[in-house]
């Protein structure tokens, strides 16, 4: 079974952006990197990599028993996607290991770079 890509969708417009008057917003660094990251194609690299990363210290393991408890817990009937997201996100991020937001932010680093020489 193969997973499905992330699907980068443009930001929803703000009801400012009908103002047609306004001078043309100037893009913040955080929009800039994330452009240049989707461009070149590192940015689904890293991700994929953070994956691997999960799976190979056993986070993705971690989640799914969580996943599993709460289903249990309150009923598989009574759980939605959306209740399973709210309890497990905070969990989920907690716990992501030191290791791998360092690596990655490691590789963003590295990337920025080789793309500013």
């Amino acid at each position: 079974m193969s997973r499905r890509n992330s699907i980068n969708r443009p930001p929803t417009p703000d009801a400012r952006d009908d103002d047609h008057d306004a001078p043309p917003k100037e893009p913040t660094l955080h929009e800039i990197v994330n452009l240049k990251l989707i461009e070149s194609g590192e940015k689904e690299r890293l991700i994929e990599l953070v994956r691997q990363r999960l799976v190979e210290c056993g986070w993705k393991d971690e989640m799914r028993t969580l996943c599993r408890a709460f289903v249990k817990t309150n009923g598989r009937d009574n759980v939605t996607v959306d209740d399973l997201v709210r309890a497990i996100t905070p969990k989920g991020r907690a716990s992501i290991p030191d290791s791998v937001k360092a690596e990655l932010l490691q590789e963003i680093r590295s990337f920025l770079v080789s793309v500013a020489h």
